[in-house]
């Protein structure tokens, strides 16, 4: 989904206020938003999500996850560490917006930062049952 304006509200955003992360489309509007002195956005909005009622999903597959287990990755203190990387949000953003998204996430999955951050919300909303960890302890040993 491609964001808006916030200046102008009229074209797609190509930019966005280094200071409080407006997005903006041009020259003008950038201009137009400066004659105001804008907040700097803390570290902690970054990551906070719009509350808005839970949509009803059109159809559901065997890889749907539940909004319960959804809600365990927000609570990921090692999720939001690792979403403190601006290479890392870059990545998301680029796979989000891509028009191939299988492809971006093949490409993204060359990242060992990318692939660290894929196994931590696997283990979030997926974690390995009793068997699963042994195994995985004895191949780590």
């Amino acid at each position: 989904m491609v964001q808006r304006c916030a200046i102008c509200d009229e074209n797609d955003k190509k930019y966005k206020c280094k200071t409080c992360e407006k997005p903006y489309c041009s020259l003008e509007c950038y201009n137009k938003h400066r004659e105001k002195p804008c907040e700097p956005v803390q570290k902690e909005q970054l990551f906070e999500v719009d509350r808005q009622p839970q949509k009803p999903l059109l159809y559901t597959t065997v890889d749907t996850v539940d909004a319960e287990k959804l809600e365990l990755l927000r609570q990921s203190d090692k999720l939001r560490n690792l979403l403190y990387n601006p290479h890392l949000r870059q990545l998301l953003g680029e796979i989000d917006s891509a028009s191939d998204a299988r492809r971006a996430i093949r490409v993204a999955m060359m990242e060992p930062l990318f692939v660290e951050f894929a196994d931590e919300c696997l283990k979030v909303v997926e974690p390995p049952d009793a068997s699963e960890k042994q195994d995985l302890l004895l191949l780590n040993s």
